[in-house]
């Protein structure tokens, strides 16, 4: 069966492309990472893919706004090739600076501005599930770690009353594991509705702010050596068996299964 073929965007601060690329690979696609320059000058083209990805980072420095600069180049050069890209059956992800792309490529509404603690954050999050994405397939619950400065998500009443109902709200922070392990604000960054990631009217262009590539192993897990203990202590046969991927996996897995 053939795997369907990924695009990892990369260039001028964009940082977790390999992270990224190495998500969809595990997830059992064909991820290839491509500089804008390269789709700009016509090197590669957008038709041979199925995903697209735009992963996080600090694209320009986060000059003129967290994805700003990143989205105008985008739309100056490449805009026609992405309406026909996004107008496929096709399945786009962007990935905290992604996601701010992404708002301000229109593909998605809303706004991501500064934290309430107008502090950078590097930390886990849980995240509810509340959408039929093809990204989110049968995913209640997520954990996976946040970091940025920007990632407050905000809407005028308009854009939420319709996010609400059309169902694109993808994902909530809540007070899940992770919250109650470090007595921590179940929402980060002051996000309007507890918002970490909403979707498109079709669900297949995804945006969300924390870093399921950054969840791909058991191991990167805040807390694995409690996990791990706890399942020896259950059965021997666990010290042999731990788990070696994390939660992040399932979400790259569900893109992989949309084209199979």
């Amino acid at each position: 069966m053939k795997k369907p073929i990924g695009i990892i965007l990369s260039g001028y601060g964009l940082n977790c492309e390999e992270e990224t690329a190495h998500a969809f690979q595990i997830a059992g696609a064909q991820a290839e990472i491509v500089h804008i320059n390269d789709l700009i000058k016509g090197l590669v083209k957008l038709d041979k893919y199925q995903i697209m990805a735009f992963p996080g980072g600090f694209s320009y420095g986060d000059d003129l706004g967290s994805g700003k600069a990143y989205a105008l180049k985008f739309k100056n050069h490449l805009q026609k090739d992405l309406d026909r890209f996004s107008q496929r059956d096709t399945l786009i992800i962007g990935i905290c600076n992604g996601f701010q792309i992404l708002t301000h490529l229109n593909l998605l509404t809303g706004t991501l501005t500064f934290n309430t603690s107008a502090r950078y954050l590097d930390r886990w999050v849980d995240l509810k599930i509340e959408s039929e994405s093809p990204w989110l397939r049968n995913i209640k619950t997520l954990s996976c770690p946040i970091a940025h400065g920007e990632g407050r998500f905000h809407a005028n009443k308009k854009i939420l009353k319709d996010l609400k109902q059309n169902k694109m709200i993808a994902a909530r922070y809540y007070n899940g594991e992770m919250s109650a392990l470090y007595n921590l604000d179940p929402n980060p960054n002051g996000s309007l509705d507890n918002i970490a990631g909403i979707t498109d009217r079709t669900g297949r262009i995804l945006g969300i702010m924390p870093h399921p590539e950054r969840a791909m192993y058991f191991t990167q897990l805040p807390h694995w050596t409690y996990l791990k203990e706890k399942l020896i202590r259950k059965s021997v046969k666990n010290k042999r068996n731990l788990p070696t991927y994390g939660p992040g996996l399932k979400i790259f897995k569900n893109a992989v299964s949309y084209f199979l």
